[in-house]
């Protein structure tokens, strides 16, 4: 079937390929103009799915598959990867696809790296695969939830002509009744209540799939039901305490957490979403069976979280928790820093009383007092809700008060980070060892014996354990840096520039981001400007690069340079990644060289930032803002020339 008659040939001679190159991900999570800022999960398995049809009927055919990650969400899809690898001999290759040439022969090359060895890679194939994300129909979610009225299926199956197909459809979209010879539906039993809460982790089509499917089985059978939806938009159609009371069984059918705790005492049936929209039936008769369980809240899913991070290796989950203290923490520092700083700017410095600058006007004084009160907030925040992650609403005190000793014990934010996964930790073997308490006593766990054991715990190992050592560490970390001389300090400036640029948003990125955010809280504000002007670096340089060389970019790449170039200002380093990805060997290391440049500058010129975040909004409040300013336009001429350098003219 199909042109070329179910074999495999390259559209260019009509020839049977002897290697074939599949690149995955083109287009995806690409803010141009050009791309999708989105992956497509189901692209993956369609590369390993024709990979392996091409190895099974042409076995001496070479197959390299080109990947970012590889995403396997399904029921036997990661071992449908496996064997792709290791049965049909796929080869994959964690790296990206730089170019492909086409020289005057037709002959193919493709420049590419693999990231997993630190190579270069140069492929000669006959024939290369690009897998695009895929772009949903507008109407394909309104098709889907219309398909989930049985009356409207059955008479779509039913209908005669193509024209009476599409009347109907049409008919469906104005609301109109559709006419079939289907019996009436039987009245509402309301003798009977059945509630139903959906919910899907992005909130769009299954959750309102779900929902119709639940409304219009129950409809069809007479049974009274009202479902909530918790969708993107928030949660609608909300159920209130009294529905609750009165209701006789709740469904949750959801791949993400609902807030639970209303259901306390209740029967209450939890399932995947999908079984809403498939095995509506099934639910409700178990509803009405009186079989379901009576739940009973305990303060959290930390079951369902931790067979979730099963799948995770030990890093990615180190990683996730890190990233949930210092996302809810930043809000604190960043508002607080900023209040801070603009408190320096309009006060007026007493040479008499130096100790007292911040404060010796009344304006200055208010925000000094309002942005301290956030900024004391930061390492309770940081150390708690790293604990809530690992465990759940439970650690959240346990990680609260680590972190609170850890601000008055001298210990910082490294004793912080260290009380928060200690007191996640404290909560989940807490849960193991009273396990085998019984059911009667479940309720007490979350109020009284984890809260008041963690505490207790989290308390003798900051005072005894923890804070000595870490205080002594922190408090010579700081001595270090600010005793360190000019050549030293630029040292620093220039490895933690250069690290904000090396995966720009990823680990390496983040790391020197926390290190500086960390150092705030000990009154070292130099490394957050270094940090700041290395992050503001990649995004600048290449929108000049675009202006400046502009045949070594697309007409799309240089259409997007002007929204690079406010990202960069903005301090939003993933502004450079669509270009990054397109051309890593070149771009990285440009990056990498402008932002050192700029980091090495910003300590060399004694500059000094109490916010964590602010781009060119927070200049003025920046400890010599317009040498600051020097060195990030110096860091990003650096980085645009040496890019301009290295890059080619672009293809025509």
């Amino acid at each position: 079937a199909g042109p070329t008659e179910g074999h495999l040939v390259c559209p260019s001679t009509g020839k049977e390929p002897k290697k074939v190159v599949i690149v995955s991900c083109v287009g995806s999570r690409d803010t141009t103009e050009r791309g999708k800022t989105y992956g497509s999960k189901i692209c993956c398995m369609y590369n390993a799915k024709h990979a392996m049809y091409i190895r099974e009927k042409y076995p001496n055919v070479d197959v390299t598959v080109f990947y970012i990650d590889v995403r396997t969400p399904g029921k036997g899809f990661d071992e449908f990867y496996r064997r792709a690898v290791e049965e049909y001999g796929v080869h994959y290759v964690r790296g990206q696809v730089g170019k492909v040439v086409v020289d005057g022969d037709g002959k193919l090359t493709v420049f590419a790296s693999d990231l997993n060895r630190g190579k270069h890679l140069m492929l000669f194939p006959d024939l290369v695969v690009l897998a695009g994300a895929v772009k949903p129909s507008p109407n394909a979610r309104k098709l889907a939830t219309m398909l989930m009225d049985p009356d409207f299926a059955n008479a779509l199956v039913d209908a005669k002509t193509v024209d009476e197909f599409f009347a109907l459809i049409d008919a469906k979209e104005k609301g109109e009744t559709i006419n079939t010879t289907a019996p009436a539906a039987p009245e509402v039993d309301s003798t009977h209540k059945i509630l139903a809460v959906t919910a899907c982790p992005t909130g769009i089509a299954h959750t309102f799939m779900a929902a119709e499917s639940l409304e219009q089985h129950a409809k069809k059978r007479g049974i009274w039901i009202k479902v909530e939806t918790n969708g993107s938009g928030g949660a609608k159609n909300v159920l209130t305490q009294q529905e609750i009371k009165e209701a006789d069984c709740i469904i949750i059918a959801a791949d993400k957490n609902v807030e639970m705790a209303r259901f306390d005492g209740k029967p209450v049936i939890k399932t995947k979403v999908a079984n809403g929209i498939n095995k509506a039936d099934e639910l409700l008769d178990k509803a009405l069976s009186g079989q379901a369980p009576i739940y009973h809240h305990a303060g959290g899913a930390a079951a369902s979280t931790a067979d979730e991070g099963d799948n995770e290796s030990v890093g990615r989950q180190i990683y996730k928790h890190l990233m949930n203290g210092v996302s809810h923490m930043l809000p604190f520092v960043i508002g607080g820093g900023i209040l801070i700083a603009l408190a320096f700017l309009f006060d007026t410095f007493d040479p008499a009383n130096p100790g007292n600058f911040g404060s010796n006007t009344p304006l200055a004084k208010f925000f000094k007092d309002v942005g301290g009160a956030s900024f004391g907030f930061m390492l309770p925040i940081l150390s708690g809700f790293i604990s809530m992650s690992i465990a759940d609403r439970p650690g959240l005190a346990v990680g609260f008060v680590g972190g609170a000793m850890a601000a008055s014990g001298g210990s910082g934010f490294l004793g912080a980070l260290l009380a928060g996964f200690a007191g996640g930790y404290i909560i989940v073997l807490l849960r193991k060892v009273f396990s085998c308490l019984p059911a009667s006593l479940e309720g007490i766990k979350p109020v009284l014996i984890f809260p008041v054991l963690g505490i207790f715990l989290m308390g003798l190992l900051m005072q005894f354990i923890i804070t000595p050592p870490v205080a002594g560490i922190n408090e010579w970390l700081i001595d270090t840096l600010k005793g360190m001389d000019t050549s030293s300090r630029v040292m620093v400036g220039l490895i933690m520039g250069g690290m904000m640029s090396v995966d720009m948003g990823g680990p390496v990125n983040k790391a020197a981001y926390v290190t500086g955010t960390g150092l705030l809280a000990g009154g070292e504000f130099g490394v957050m400007a270094a940090v700041m002007a290395g992050g503001m670096v990649p995004p600048i340089a290449i929108a000049l690069c675009t202006m400046l060389f502009g045949n070594r970019f697309t007409e799309s790449e240089r259409k997007s340079g002007i929204t690079t170039f406010i990202m960069g200002l903005s301090f939003i380093s993933e502004g450079a990644i669509p270009f990054a990805a397109a051309d890593p060997i070149r771009v990285i290391p440009s990056m990498v060289a402008g932002s050192a440049v700029a980091g090495a500058l910003s300590m060399a010129f004694d500059c000094t930032l109490r916010a964590p975040h602010g781009g060119i909004f927070v200049v003025p409040t920046i400890g010599n803002p317009l040498m600051y300013l020097a060195a990030i336009a110096v860091g990003s001429l650096v980085g645009c020339f040496i890019l301009g350098m290295l890059k080619k003219p672009a293809n025509k």
